[in-house]
């Protein structure tokens, strides 16, 4: 018997369409009449909407159904994101450097973070089941979260909760830098 693929991933289809398109989720429910609530859960792949909803959605995306279920569109192989085309943020003591694509938002986000001497990042809770991964590619950092601390040195790497308050902090008193994967679990 032949195996059947599985269904495309609909929810990351939108979501990378509404992001290239410079739509928050309040107007990709404006422009479709889909509820922010609703397109929230089937971009977080936690419902399956229906036919309609998802008719709804491409038309508020001026994208047709094959574009939301992948058909047709060849997936890049490669992607590369160039430093001068890469954003950054700008923290008390830190720039936060976004290598990632765009259509890897809220799913898979890697950054450059790049801290002033003594520099502190603090990070609000993410969305449940968040955890980073946070590799000390130059100088000693001290990494928080929730009520586990740990001391990273150059080379070194921690994962951790990131659903809870969370923060970064350059133990030298010169400029270093870290690696920072922001992995978003799935329920």
């Amino acid at each position: 018997m032949e195996r059947v693929p599985p269904p495309p991933r609909l929810g990351r289809s939108i979501l990378a369409l509404r992001k290239s398109r410079g739509f928050s989720l309040e107007e990709l429910a404006r422009r479709s009449g889909v509820s922010k609530a609703m397109l929230s859960q089937i971009e977080q792949e936690r419902t399956n909407p229906t036919v309609a909803t998802v008719w709804k959605i491409a038309r508020g995306l001026d994208a047709s159904l094959g574009d939301l279920l992948g058909e047709g569109v060849e997936q890049p192989r490669l992607t590369v994101v160039r430093r001068s085309a890469s954003p950054v943020l700008r923290e008390k003591g830190c720039e936060i450097q976004i290598v990632s694509p765009i259509e890897m938002a809220e799913d898979l986000e890697l950054y450059v973070l790049r801290f002033a001497p003594s520099g502190r990042l603090n990070s609000s809770p993410h969305f449940p089941r968040t955890e980073e991964i946070a590799t000390a590619l130059s100088g000693r950092f001290e990494i928080v979260s929730g009520d586990r601390k740990c001391i990273l040195e150059a080379g070194d790497a921690a994962v951790y909760a990131a659903d809870v308050r969370h923060s970064i902090r350059n133990l030298d008193r010169k400029a270093a830098e870290v690696f920072l994967v922001v992995h978003f679990r799935k329920a």
